[in-house]
């Protein structure tokens, strides 16, 4: 751990956790509403032709696949949690990386946000609907995981150099 990091590490941990915590909590909110209000009732469009509010229990993963595997995606998210908080202790704690960090609070709340459905339902609720493709429903946490892992590959891509990289110590 560097000197920054060991003078600082439980605000960088805590601010951290405090992230995750309010985007998880973001994410309940918005499918509690969802269940209270779409579950049995019509589709609500929101943008004619781009966006509307559905209600969908989704006993899969991405794109409906796997339904009904519960305990291997239990099993899987609790890895990746694990893989997600080495990478954010792994990561400098410099403002330089704080993009980077910050991207991977976003991805474990929405691992965290569809791992809590599948524990306490079963299923994970989706809700929104593109209307201008044919594309499954979706949900907050969903757009935390995929959103931030396309905004993480740009800046790997373009933004941080390989001498950045090297500095993170998995």
């Amino acid at each position: 751990m560097t000197g920054i990091k060991q003078k600082h590490a439980w605000l960088y941990y805590a601010a951290g956790l405090v992230w995750v915590l309010l985007l998880v909590l973001l994410d309940q909110r918005a499918k509690a509403l969802a269940a209270a209000e779409l579950k049995g009732g019509p589709v609500r469009v929101l943008i004619p032709g781009v966006l509307s509010l559905g209600y969908v229990e989704n006993r899969g993963m991405a794109f409906g696949m796997l339904q009904g595997g519960r305990v291997f995606f239990v099993i899987l998210t609790v890895i990746i949690l694990i893989v997600l908080a080495a990478a954010y202790h792994a990561i400098p704690e410099k403002k330089r990386f704080w993009p980077l960090s910050l991207g991977v609070l976003f991805i474990m709340a929405g691992a965290l946000g569809n791992f809590i459905d599948r524990l306490r339902l079963g299923y994970v609720i989706d809700y929104f609907q593109l209307e201008f493709m044919d594309f499954p429903l979706f949900n907050l946490a969903d757009c935390f995981l995929t959103w931030t892992a396309v905004i993480i590959a740009l800046l790997v891509v373009f933004f941080y150099k390989n001498e950045d990289l090297k500095q993170i110590h998995l």
